[in-house]
């Protein structure tokens, strides 16, 4: 029934180039020309998560990963910024990485099951 997921990520209008940029050029994601130079960027395998909230209507986007050190470090050497560093939250070790116009987005490395086969899956 459902073939795969279209995310979106909203930058702020003067930063969208530097953001397609940072998926482009610093994650090196495949990308197809929508129309009108418009890249729409190829994702690797996706999982979904839905969390209790009070308010309902928020949703968050994560980079997965299965060395988080050996990640950030090569983000690092591109000139992509740590906004926040490593911390152990258990389910996963996570980070966040700052995205130009995008703000910081998190890269993490789960230790819980996953349907992607990592962790103690």
């Amino acid at each position: 029934m459902i073939t795969g997921v279209h995310a979106v990520v909203f930058a702020s209008e003067a930063e969208a180039d530097a953001a397609r940029a940072f998926f482009r050029d610093v994650l090196e994601l495949d990308w197809a020309d929508a129309g009108g130079g418009w890249p729409i960027f190829a994702l690797p395998p996706a999982e979904l998560a839905v969390h209790p909230d009070a308010d309902g209507g928020r949703h968050e986007l994560y980079l997965m990963c299965d060395d988080i050190d050996g990640v950030l470090a090569e983000l690092e050497e591109k000139g992509v910024e740590i906004a926040v560093p490593v911390s152990d939250e258990g389910w996963g070790l996570l980070a966040r990485v700052r995205v130009p116009g995008l703000g910081e987005l998190g890269v993490y490395e789960p230790r819980h099951p996953t349907p992607l086969g990592g962790a103690d899956a």
